[in-house]
């Protein structure tokens, strides 16, 4: 067998060798120069992030399509330079096999499989394309002519290319383990809402959060589309829901209330319409848009046509009743999820960073790690009953499929709640809980577990932590009691 396998080596080296010398013998042209540049521009995956930025400064597919993208050449990138290079040392091909003008002026010194600049193309590529495959069809070509390049520059031979390309595709694919692709359907709920037409926006308040997402500011794009209506921002230092509640009371002939921001923003204003018995009119503005996602507006012109036939849903809402560390008596809405443990730190952390000149998503990132290496067991107990855990979530209505990533919610109107939590009483839990994910074992550990129930009211043992909802901190508290709200909102859709 061991022959057997270094005379396959043999050949493929022939074949390496075959190939760069065709190459080599191509007469010279511009393509030489720009593909010397582009060779250069994707060092440290440079050109891929700029593509990302570009693609991220649009909503919907290709927003999801740039995060997904950059997830994908981290993982390819660390397992082709961090991993294959040093398992797999091999000598790159003489600066001698391809003429001097087509020589790039720092020849890398690493070893040559795999590759890592076609692993990082084809991880960005593939991953863009799960997403949005007309942004795929355009960036195919110049990742090909990137992995080409290295041949044609002299400093890679044709199977570490082919090698790269294959650990990209399987990042590409582990990021879609870990984060499932998501088809945009509307969650069903068997409930209309009585809502009127709005073609014009007249007698409605929309309330835009520039801040959220990537800092898009739609108010112009709703100018246009509402004429009629007015428009609101947060102001700083100021609660949200209290804000718009004295904004609702304040504004005479209000028949709708709209929201153009991130799911905070838009929990933040579903609350005070749930309590206003005012109809919901949601314009996703965020970065990935959950809640909007699983209503079934995609952008704001889907609203808008709701909005001309006067067509809505009830939709069902939970509420966590908080008992902070002062027992003073605390109710927050949320239209996604909730969470008790590692979440709301590494949320709490992240906002610090920022609060520093961090970028969001690098803050983010060193917060969670952070976060995960500090976590410590929560002593709680649900309904009366104590149980030890790393985190406890709870999702707005039960979501699809069970596991470590759920797609979505299928349904809006089942009147429950999605409870999971990760159990810290068993030994190595949570490497028990990376093995179980990493082979999609989860719904047969004994480490995770998952319910459905109407209401559950969570009693912390030992201290007070943080609740986050939807994404944004709460308060120090200890006594927590969720309930799901049925039909408590209208929205148009």
């Amino acid at each position: 067998m061991f022959g057997h396998v270094k005379r396959s080596v043999r050949r493929v080296n022939r074949l390496d060798q075959a190939l760069v010398r065709a190459t080599a013998a191509l007469p010279e042209s511009p393509a030489d120069r720009g593909l010397k540049r582009l060779s250069t521009a994707a060092n440290h995956g440079r050109l891929w992030f700029g593509v990302a930025a570009i693609l991220a400064s649009g909503k919907g597919p290709t927003r999801r399509a740039a995060l997904r993208g950059v997830g994908s050449i981290a993982i390819a990138s660390a397992s082709a330079n961090l991993v294959g290079k040093n398992l797999f040392p091999r000598r790159r091909p003489a600066a001698e096999l391809v003429p001097l003008a087509r020589r790039l002026t720092k020849r890398p010194t690493s070893s040559s499989f795999p590759s890592g600049h076609a692993a990082s193309a084809v991880a960005f590529t593939t991953a863009v394309a799960m997403e949005s495959p007309s942004a795929a069809a355009v960036i195919a070509p110049v990742a090909a002519a990137v992995a080409y390049s290295r041949v044609h520059t002299g400093v890679h031979w044709p199977s570490d290319i082919a090698a790269g390309a294959a650990i990209g595709v399987g990042a590409a694919y582990a990021v879609r383990h870990w984060w499932p692709v998501v088809t945009p359907t509307a969650a069903h709920t068997a409930h209309a809402a009585a809502v009127v037409p709005l073609p014009d926006g007249e007698g409605m308040l929309i309330l835009v959060n520039p801040n959220s997402g990537l800092g898009d500011d739609p108010t112009d794009e709703l100018a246009e589309l509402w004429p009629m209506a007015t428009v609101i921002n947060p102001v700083q230092g100021t609660d949200l829901i209290d804000y718009l509640s004295d904004e609702v009371k304040a504004t005479p002939g209000i028949r709708a209330l709209g929201v153009a921001g991130g799911d905070g923003t838009v929990a933040a204003v579903a609350a005070v319409a749930a309590e206003f018995e005012l109809p919901l009119v949601l314009i996703p503005a965020g970065t990935l848009n959950h809640f909007a996602r699983d209503i079934g507006v995609q952008t704001a012109d889907d609203a808008a046509q709701a909005m001309r036939v006067g067509q809505g849903v009830e939709i069902d809402l939970a509420g966590v009743e908080i008992v902070d560390r002062w027992g003073a008596e605390r109710h927050r809405w949320f239209v996604n999820t909730a969470s008790v443990g590692g979440y709301p730190e590494m949320v709490r952390l992240r906002e610090k960073l920022e609060s520093k000149g961090w970028p969001k998503w690098p803050a983010g990132a060193l917060a969670l790690w952070r976060s995960l290496r500090r976590a410590q067991p929560i002593r709680m107990a649900f309904d009366g009953k104590p149980h030890l855990v790393w985190w406890l979530f709870v999702g707005n209505g039960t979501y699809a499929p069970k596991g470590f990533a759920p797609k979505g919610r299928p349904a809006l109107d089942t009147g429950l709640l999605d409870v999971r939590y990760l159990r810290a009483d068993v030994p190595f839990s949570r490497a028990r809980f990376v093995i179980a994910t990493l082979a999609g074992t989860l719904g047969t550990s004994h480490v995770y577990r998952e319910l459905d129930v109407a209401e559950l009211e969570v009693k912390l043992l030992d201290g007070h932590r943080r609740i986050a909802t939807d994404g944004e901190v709460g308060p120090l508290a200890n006594q927590f009691t969720f309930r799901s709200r049925p039909r408590a909102l209208s929205i148009y859709r």
